[in-house]
């Protein structure tokens, strides 16, 4: 038995048009799962589906852009993804939003309800759309790309930061209610990822060198260091796991200072 074989299964993955999202979906159609590919902006998700599908065979991937901020869009993209695929086994929570950089003094009501909103209010939409049909199957996989800003202060994210300490609690709280029913929910807490998401962290040379020096193995992240996990735990490997968190990070989290 292949524990990381996702054959026949079917995951919903956000924010997959690039970025972390786009490096999981890309490993779930190597591990053999029918993904689709969701984020704000159709041709986005299509040049990525047709990527997937040139390389791993026609139907192996569908484009359906659906904005998590929009409750009738992601009804839209889970009513769709049945039409096509008639199923979802797994579902992976990875779309996310940050409008505002700097203390949480200056972030004005509408830029802290939107970070919630797409952050965690976004993803319970998502997940008590998916959930039934699993709960029934008594089978499915929930995944929540969280941060390891859930774990941490920051005096220039600290609203993202709060809502990624939401999503671990999201997590737990579902893996509670869902687990008699064998549904999994567990959470992945990326470190500082090099994508475009991420960019204001990163892209100042002084600011990478800064992050180097305080991470044990010395460099940032890339987004197909966070696959793997997200594979785990859709899988037989991560039957038995749920209601966890795992922190990628290059060792940040553990190191006492710079």
């Amino acid at each position: 038995m292949d524990l990381f074989d996702l054959s026949e299964k079917v995951a919903v993955i956000t924010g997959s048009s690039r970025g972390i999202g786009r490096a999981i979906a890309e490993a779930y159609a190597a591990a053999g799962a029918r993904v689709v590919i969701s984020s704000r902006k159709q041709a986005a998700c299509d040049e990525v589906a047709a990527a997937i599908n040139a390389k791993y065979g026609k139907g192996r991937a569908v484009a359906i852009a659906a904005s998590i901020s929009d409750k009738a869009a992601l009804e839209m993209l889970v009513r769709r993804t049945r039409e096509v695929f008639d199923r979802i086994d797994v579902l992976v929570c990875n779309a996310a939003s940050n409008p505002y950089y700097g203390p949480m003094a200056g972030i004005s009501d509408d830029q802290f309800r939107k970070i919630f909103d797409n952050n965690v209010l976004a993803n319970h939409w998502l997940i008590s759309m998916v959930a039934p049909e699993m709960i029934e199957r008594r089978d499915g996989a929930i995944i929540i790309i969280s941060s390891i800003g859930g774990l941490i202060g920051s005096d220039v994210i600290g609203a993202y930061h709060v809502s990624k300490a939401a999503d671990f609690q999201l997590a737990r709280n579902l893996a509670v209610e869902f687990g008699p029913h064998n549904v999994r929910v567990n959470a992945v807490a990326p470190g500082v990822i090099r994508t475009d998401f991420a960019r204001a962290l990163w892209e100042a040379p002084e600011a990478e060198a800064a992050l180097r020096r305080s991470t044990p193995l010395g460099r940032i992240g890339e987004p197909h260091e966070i696959a793997g996990a997200a594979v785990f735990l859709g899988s037989k490997a991560g039957a038995y796991m749920t209601g966890q968190s795992i922190v990628i990070d290059g060792g940040t989290t553990i190191r006492s200072s710079p």
